[in-house]
């Protein structure tokens, strides 16, 4: 392996998920002002996390469906309108070729 690429500066840190509080002692080269006492009585680091794979989804196997903004309604709503919209071009071609017809028929009666 090549030297010099990997840090050296490896410590022990307690990794926090603030979702449900779940903890892990590891090693990291991470850095942190807080520090937090461990189940053996000691002190380490305590770095604060979002996510971790103790409350993610994929690995918990609980699916959320998040629709905040209400994502789903407004394309059903879009999707209904284009549709209005298509009908109304469909009814319209088949009432202009009518006409069509209607004075191309006037028009062979007169000749």
């Amino acid at each position: 392996m090549k030297q010099g690429l990997h840090p050296d500066n490896y410590n022990l840190v307690v990794f926090e998920d603030l979702n449900n509080g779940w903890r892990l002692l590891t090693r990291s080269t991470a850095v942190s002002d807080e520090i937090t006492k461990w189940d053996d009585g000691h002190e380490y680091p305590l770095i604060k996390v979002h996510v971790s794979s103790a409350s993610h989804p994929f690995y918990t196997g609980e699916e959320k469906i998040l629709d905040i903004e209400g994502r789903v309604d407004k394309f059903k709503e879009r999707a209904a309108a284009a549709e209005k919209a298509r009908s109304g071009r469909v009814n319209a071609a088949k009432k202009q070729a009518k006409r069509k017809a209607a004075r191309s028929e006037e028009a062979k009666t007169e000749a």
